[in-house]
């Protein structure tokens, strides 16, 4: 728009009359005045590709009042692709991912950046692979990809820190790679670490004289405030942020600023001045055309009349903005109207109602913290994966190019023979390899599930929850402790999780790490034992791998966490006639009935997989043996015929 008026500025009257009867001759006049606009902004773009910039800021310089004008930036970049400007080609499509990004449009913003790197690559510009590096990451975070959001900004951090002498462009960049692994932090909850990160980077932002990292920083350095309970803290940053804001003259960071000081308002009780400043700031969000900002005034609008008592106008809000979010799937924003919808309707008395909100709420904030697990484990499964199929391919690749190697130096007649043979061959070998693949789909299949049952986000959430409890209550020595049996437990289960069998000896150390962390978990209450009989060599007894943690699991959490009293685990290994051994696991928990019964009472039902899988585990691995697994349950009863726990015996042969 800045470019526009620039232009309007000066063009002669000759021009800009029949622009101002536009509307009485739309298309004769729209088109005489484009093609004067066009050619103008042309030649701006043919003299800019001639002289050729490398940097950042020397082509922003020129092109900074059309940067956001994804019409012209798409024309830029396809004209610097025909002239082989690569430099220019990166910066537009950057600049093109920023405004998709702006609007919510994440997966084409995160194609264009990726372009915009793989441009940037080729033509050996480290401040502008930098760039769009950091601009990935900004994506993976607002999508709450956290573990790749975090690999690229440390990517770009380590990149630009291997310049002995940076320029300013790539101390920019350092920043916003400091600023976004502080972002991470924020989202985590570590509000005291984000804090000193986006502290850090204030001081990159001074010496910079970068304006609008400064208000960035200001107002995340507000937001961990506020998220602490420190009002008065948060204020003083927000009201930074916004005079930065003010001075760059950014809508978008003014609406940020103002919608964030009218949410401490309502905490502080001066809710009629936040509805005053909300409504000044509404239009101005909704000409932005960012659907989170437009979702998160709506809804902290309606949140700010209910405390006005204007509970209909509150309402009419709060859906608005839960309609926005839903549409444009924006988790957080349809969490937090959840639970403002249901603190508005206990005000209005309405509890059945409050309660459906509030169970809305939980669901989506249960689902927010799980997705991001799971997409951290997932993350790492995938890479494997990938590495894997891409090793396989080349193999049959190479495998390949011999078999045309030999054909190639037969004779005629040899080469006939040679071709029906190996095409007999190739289709026995297909439908043999078709065999082999869709077994090895089907362990691959069961290994994932027992990977995803090992490492299920619950457990890594309430461990990394335990950790978090230990540093903030100062317990550094236990912190250490814990997170070194976590980060043990992890490597030995993703290890594990690629190999077909295991010494017996590995899977016991596993699973008493596991049994060590949830008996931490537990207060300690857990009186957890390993017996192994005399004659037995855990080392040279195989079995198949992460095969135990399912039982034990499941003892723990139906037959233990119901129970009073003590609590007790048993693992005993013995021999069990000619060529078996037999694993047993007792507890002395409520008993499978007592637990099923407390399972169908509970609101949130926690579904076992795990015993399932490691039973069809069992059957799939039995195939390479004579002798098949066995898994059999007991209840155990005491003198009096009450139910006083469970034994799991798994006979597993040695031969």
């Amino acid at each position: 728009m800045q470019w526009f008026i620039q232009y309007i500025c000066l063009v002669p009257p000759r021009v800009f009359i029949p622009f101002f009867l536009l509307y009485l001759s739309p298309w004769t006049i729209h088109q005489s005045f484009s093609q004067e606009f066009n050619t103008a902004f042309k030649k701006t773009i043919d003299s800019l590709i001639t002289a050729a910039p490398r940097t950042y800021q020397e082509i922003d310089a020129v092109l900074r009042p059309a940067r956001k004008d994804t019409v012209l930036m798409d024309y830029f970049a396809k004209r610097s692709r025909g002239k082989k400007y690569l430099d220019g080609q990166a910066y537009a499509l950057n600049q093109l991912g920023r405004s998709y990004r702006d609007i919510s449009e994440f997966s084409r913003s995160l194609a264009l950046h990726q372009r915009a790197l793989e441009v940037a690559q080729e033509a050996k510009n480290l401040e502008f692979e930098v760039y769009s590096l950091n601009m990935i990451s900004v994506i993976f975070r607002k999508t709450d990809a956290i573990k790749s959001a975090l690999d690229y900004s440390q990517k770009a951090l380590v990149l630009a820190e291997s310049v002995e002498n940076p320029s300013v462009g790539l101390k920019r960049s350092m920043n916003v790679s400091s600023n976004s692994i502080g972002n991470i932090y924020q989202i985590l909850g570590q509000y005291d670490l984000a804090i000193d990160q986006f502290k850090k980077s204030v001081v990159i932002d001074l010496g910079l004289e970068n304006r609008l990292g400064l208000a960035i920083n200001y107002q995340n350095i507000g937001e961990c405030y506020e998220a602490q309970g420190k009002l008065e803290e948060a204020l003083k940053s927000f009201d930074r942020s916004l005079r930065y804001n003010d001075e760059i003259d950014s809508d978008r960071g003014r609406v940020i600023c103002k919608y964030s000081i009218a949410h401490v308002y309502v905490h502080q009780g001066k809710a009629p001045k936040a509805l005053n400043l909300l409504e000044t700031i509404l239009p101005m969000a909704e000409r932005l055309g960012d659907q989170s900002i437009i979702s998160s005034v709506y809804t902290n609008l309606g949140w700010t009349l209910m405390h006005v008592d204007r509970y209909d106008d509150s309402d009419f809000y709060l859906q608005k903005g839960l309609e926005v979010a839903k549409k444009f799937n924006l988790p957080s924003g349809i969490s937090e109207a959840y639970k403002f919808l249901s603190d508005l309707w206990e005000e209005r008395g309405d509890f059945k109602k409050a309660f459906e909100y509030y169970r809305l709420w939980k669901h989506y904030q249960n689902e927010i913290s799980n997705d991001r697990n799971l997409r951290y484990v997932n993350d790492m499964i995938v890479r494997y994966e990938a590495e894997k199929n891409t090793n396989r391919l080349e193999l049959l690749a190479m495998e390949n190019e011999n078999v045309k190697l030999k054909l190639r130096k037969n004779e005629t007649l040899i080469l006939i023979s040679g071709i029906a043979l190996a095409l007999l061959a190739g289709i026995f070998y297909i439908l043999y390899r078709q065999y082999q693949l869709k077994n090895e789909k089907k362990v691959l299949t069961l290994e994932q599930s027992m990977l995803r049952s090992q490492m299920n986000p619950h457990f890594l959430f309430n461990s990394l929850n335990s950790i978090k409890l230990y540093i903030i209550n100062n317990e550094q020595k236990n912190a250490v402790h814990y997170l070194n049996k976590f980060s043990k437990l992890v490597r030995k289960i993703l290890e594990a999780s690629s190999l077909k069998e295991i010494p017996l000896e590995e899977e016991l150390e596993t699973v008493e790490l596991y049994m060590n962390i949830e008996d931490i978990r537990f207060s300690n209450e857990i009186d957890f034992s390993i017996a192994v009989e005399d004659g037995i060599d855990p080392q040279q007894v195989k079995i198949p791998s992460l095969i135990l943690q399912p039982f034990l699991e499941n003892a723990l959490w139906h037959g233990l966490s119901s129970k009073e009293g003590p609590k007790k685990i048993d693992l005993r290994v013995r021999r069990d006639g000619d060529g078996f051994i037999a694993i047993e696991i007792t507890d002395n928990g409520v008993g499978r009935e007592a637990a099923e019964k407390i399972k169908e009472g509970r609101v949130l039902k926690r579904k076992s997989v795990g015993i399932d899988i490691t039973k069809e585990r069992l059957a799939n691995f039995s195939k390479d043996f004579q002798n098949s697994f066995e898994v059999d349950i007991v209840d155990l009863y005491d003198d009096g015929g009450k139910p006083s726990g469970t034994k799991v015996i798994l006979r597993i042969p040695t031969i």
